[in-house]
Parts: structure tokens; C-alpha cells; sequence
């Protein structure tokens, strides 16, 4: 008995040839949980360069259309993803109304419009060629960027909550970005607020807590290089925390279990599973030569 085609197919092989690379997310719009070597990996495992067809999220996307007929045959239910960035040639402003987001028509000029299961908008617009963040647009509610170190959801992919699928509206090309809206997505973000998660570390006075003066600013500095990261370096950087933050268990300025905590919450809020959060922290903390 034959099957009807699968039209992610024929629309993933036309992404690719457009330059756009392409990979599969789980139905829950999550990437697709990495295998057992991946998720264990050290921190400097090479995410673009490694073999495995659906590890590390976008970093597995590809142009190559032999993969990509791999990638959904293997996840039969997946969603068709995009990613966005220097990589696809792509910025793409995600609008999504449920949480205030609207059409800014002084920065967003007419261009290759998606409508979103979720009831919002994909704006494609073409990349620079200059960096250009994945972030929330400044000074726009319920507004994201989708770019380098990004991805979106892409037609024919069907919403999982709301079972209405992704569909091109019009047949507008890609355009070029409007000045306006390039410059406020180059704008520098703002300074990040102290983490609100951080335990108080234990004072210390003197030359005690192997020479750590400030603690708490110390902690408050490592979780918030985590804060700060970009999509694609978040892991590394949790990591990098953790050996941090183990220096300072060692020290005696923090328990275990207040520094496991907090860096649990960065991770989080980083959006960072947790299996990969646990990796990172376990991994920085073996590292210091402390046993988690």
C-alpha cells in the first residue's frame, strides 16, 4: 500500500534550494532530544561538525537534500524548522499577538509574510550580512528576532496546541530589511539585572573564603554571564559558570546544593534543556575536582 507524499519533503528540498538550511523539531516545537553520546558530551564538542542527523537543534540543519529526506523519515512527526542567520540568509521578525505583539508598519515594510499556527506572523526578511541577534525587538512587546543563532517553525508544519498549520500569505519575496528595523536590531541590549535566583553566599571577612572579597558579586557576575550568552553559546557558558561556581564551593563562600540551585535556574532561564543542564553542571563541577 502506498503513502500519500509527504509534503515537509517537497517544502524542506525548496528551503534548501533557496539556501535556507533546514531541520526537524519534536511535535512539541522543541528540538529533538540528542542522543545518548551527545548528551554527555564535553562542553567543546563540535555542535556543527558532528555526524548525528537530529543532535544539537539547529546546529543540525542542513541544505543537503539527502539529509534532509533522512532527517523526516526518521521523525515522521516532526516539524519543519528553518534556521535563521548569516546561515539561511534570513531574519525573521516573529510577531506574536497572544502576547501583545503587533504590526510595527513604520519598521516593517512589506516582505515574505508567514502565518503562524499560533495565530502570530513570520516576517522573512533578507540578512544583512552583518551580525544580528536572536533576541526580543526593543522596545516591542510580544516582538522576537529570529536570527544568527535562531530558528522558526516553517510551513507545512502544523501547530501542536492548535492543530492549524503554517502557511505563506501572498507571494512577496524576501526583502531587504527597512534601515529602521536593522538599526533597533543591532541596537547593544541593556545591562542585565542582578540574576533574581542567586542564593546569598556566605560573608566572608579577611583573607577567608580563599580569598574571595565578594562573593556575592562574584556568583552574581557568573550568572549572568550565563544570562547574557547568545543561542548557540549558552551551554558552553553554564559550563564555564559551573567551574566558576565550583572554585567558590570549594572556597566554602556556597553550599552545593545553593550553587547546583542557581545555576539550575540559569540554565532554565537560558532555555537550556535539562538534560543539557545537568551536563554542563556536572561537567564544570568534575572539572574543579568536586563531585556532584
Amino acid at each position: 500500500m502506498s503513502h500519500p507524499p509527504d509534503p515537509r519533503q517537497a517544502a524542506a528540498v525548496a528551503y534548501a534550494a533557496a539556501g535556507r538550511a533546514v531541520f526537524v523539531l519534536g511535535r512539541s516545537k522543541r528540538p529533538v532530544a540528542n542522543c545518548p553520546a551527545c548528551a554527555t558530551a564535553a562542553p567543546d564538542h563540535d555542535r556543527d561538525g558532528c555526524a548525528c542527523l537530529t543532535c544539537h537543534g539547529f546546529y543540525a540543519a542542513t541544505t543537503d537534500p539527502a539529509r534532509i529526506h533522512a532527517m523526516l523519515t526518521t521523525i515522521p512527526a516532526g516539524l519543519l524548522a528553518v534556521r535563521t542567520g548569516a546561515v539561511s540568509g534570513l531574519v525573521v521578525v516573529d510577531i506574536d499577538p497572544g502576547h501583545g505583539g503587533r504590526l510595527d508598519r513604520t519598521l516593517m515594510t512589506p516582505t515574505a509574510t508567514v502565518a503562524t499556527g499560533g495565530g502570530g506572523w513570520h516576517l522573512y526578511y533578507q540578512h544583512p550580512g552583518t551580525p544580528v541577534l536572536s533576541r526580543p525587538l526593543p522596545g516591542h512587546v510580544g516582538i522576537d528576532i529570529k536570527a544568527d543563532g535562531g530558528y522558526v517553525t516553517a510551513p507545512p508544519s502544523t501547530h501542536p496546541t492548535t492543530g492549524r498549520p503554517y502557511q505563506w500569505v501572498g507571494t512577496r519575496p524576501v526583502n531587504e530589511m527597512p534601515p529602521a528595523l536593522l538599526t533597533l536590531c543591532q541596537t547593544p541590549p541593556a545591562p542585565p539585572h542582578p540574576f533574581p535566583a542567586a542564593p546569598a553566599p556566605r560573608p566572608t571577612h579577611g583573607k577567608g573564603g580563599g580569598g574571595i572579597s565578594y562573593p556575592d558579586r562574584l556568583l552574581t557576575a557568573h550568572l549572568d554571564a550565563v544570562a547574557r550568552a547568545p543561542e548557540g553559546r549558552r551551554r558552553t557558558t553554564l559550563y564555564g559558570a559551573a567551574r566558576g561556581i565550583a572554585r567558590m564551593i570549594t572556597a566554602g563562600v556556597i553550599s552545593l546544593e545553593d550553587a547546583r540551585a542557581a545555576l539550575t535556574a540559569a540554565g532554565r532561564a537560558a532555555e537550556q534543556t535539562d538534560r543539557d543542564i545537568h551536563a554542563a553542571i556536572t561537567g564544570g563541577f568534575r572539572d574543579e575536582g568536586l563531585t556532584p
